[in-house]
């Protein structure tokens, strides 16, 4: 299953997102072993240009998003200690976003 995440970007901290992002990059065997543990299986980070301001869209594919927060929030890994701490920093509140469409291949109706 797929989740996103969607979050306003406080106006000062854009670069800082973006130095992180280019971090998890360069570290993606790190990335690997806490997906290990997550049960994650894909993640992607999109940066939204608004009048407003910028947007993070973040994507995650999991089988368990529930399994995977409970094991993010409880890892021991330095590098989700710097993401918690990173992402607390650069991000500001959710974004409006609307669900206008849903269908997995698991459901019988969409």
């Amino acid at each position: 299953m797929i989740k996103l995440a969607i979050r306003k970007v406080k106006p000062d901290q854009e670069g800082h997102l973006r130095a992180w992002m280019g971090e998890l990059n360069r570290r993606s065997a790190e990335v690997r072993e806490t997906f290990a543990q997550e049960g994650v299986r894909h993640e992607q980070a999109y940066l939204l240009k608004t009048a407003e301001g910028a947007v993070l869209i973040y994507a995650m594919e999991a089988a368990d998003h529930k399994r995977a927060a409970s094991a993010f929030q409880s890892s021991a890994l330095p590098i989700d200690h710097e993401h918690k701490r990173i992402m607390a920093q650069v991000l500001g509140e959710s974004a409006n976003a609307e669900l206008l469409y849903e269908c997995t291949a698991e459901d019988d109706a969409c």
